[in-house]
């Protein structure tokens, strides 16, 4: 077993500073965006609701100009409930049009189309005044990787539209969707900032798969979830891999959740690498309970 914590704890070392992911594909699809917004009425970008600002990404907002923006906060699920309605309050109290979704719910995904009509409203008023029929709504769908995009499209056209997976970076290309003949949207891909901030924010997006977990390891990552809900106490996590007790660091921890898996290598030792791609793959589930990574400012 110390052989596995060792493996765990030489991983954290290797990770310092900060985290960042921003593949040549990124930076072409970037510039395509650029390109398209003048074509459409409305930027939606899909967030996450965990992290509601550091899944935001700020080279889209220094692209979109004077366009209508709104933010959509997808994932709701898998986020705290209460912090979420303080993330509401938040984002009313700074003017900013957004709306928490859940992909999973049809009727969740109405919010989205009747809040981007709402917005139009005052210029197809003009329009109708000079006796024009509005144009369809044309709408672009930014976001970085895996917060939902293609699984959001999908439920809006009820249909396969756009390519969804459970990895960053699934969608490479970029093509206009027809949602009906009122409504078009454009698909785009996940598009990391070029530069993320904090070194917990990286972990953040690593923990909600908006990172790939190569980047630095499914250790640090599932050592550094499993020490989040610790903190919190987390009772799901006790009753998920059905422990005694928290009373544990992160290493110890995942050890111990290894052994009550069964995850063994021929020589007995925990195979810590499939542990912990376990543990992820429960959390980003939401079978280790709901959780909300990032707090209001205010708060």
């Amino acid at each position: 077993m110390d052989a596995n914590k060792s493996t765990i704890m030489k991983s954290a070392r290797n990770m310092s500073g900060r985290i960042n992911w921003f593949p040549g594909h990124m930076a072409k699809a970037l510039k395509q965006v650029k390109e398209k917004i003048r074509k459409v009425d409305i930027v939606v970008e899909i967030r996450d609701a965990r992290v509601p600002l550091a899944s935001g990404n700020p080279s889209i907002k220094e692209v979109i100009g004077g366009k209508p923006h709104l933010v959509v906060l997808n994932k709701t699920n898998l986020a705290d409930q209460l912090i979420c309605e303080h993330w509401k309050k938040w984002f009313q109290a700074e003017s900013k049009s957004a709306v928490f979704v859940n992909a999973l719910q049809a009727k969740s995904l109405k919010k989205i189309t009747s809040t981007c009509k709402d917005i139009m409203k005052p210029r197809w008023q003009k329009f109708k005044n000079k006796g024009i029929k509005p144009p369809p709504l044309r709408l672009i769908i930014v976001g970085i990787p895996n917060t939902g995009k293609s699984t959001i499209i999908n439920r809006l056209t009820s249909r396969n539209a756009a390519r969804t997976g459970d990895r960053p970076g699934v969608t490479r290309n970029q093509e206009w969707i027809v949602l009906g003949k009122d409504l078009e949207l454009l698909d785009t891909p996940g598009i990391m900032p070029p530069r993320i901030e904090t070194e917990e924010e990286g972990m953040w997006l690593c923990a909600i798969h908006a990172i790939k977990d190569e980047i630095i390891g499914k250790e640090q990552v599932a050592a550094y979830v499993i020490n989040q809900l610790l903190e919190t106490k987390s009772e799901q996590l006790k009753k998920r891999y059905h422990l005694n007790c928290l009373d544990h660091n992160a290493e110890e921890l995942l050890l111990l959740i290894g052994e009550q898996l069964n995850y063994k290598r021929q020589k007995g030792n925990i195979d810590i690498t499939k542990t912990c791609g376990q543990v992820l793959q429960d959390f980003r589930k939401g079978l280790l309970g709901p959780f909300s990574f990032e707090i209001p400012p205010d708060n």
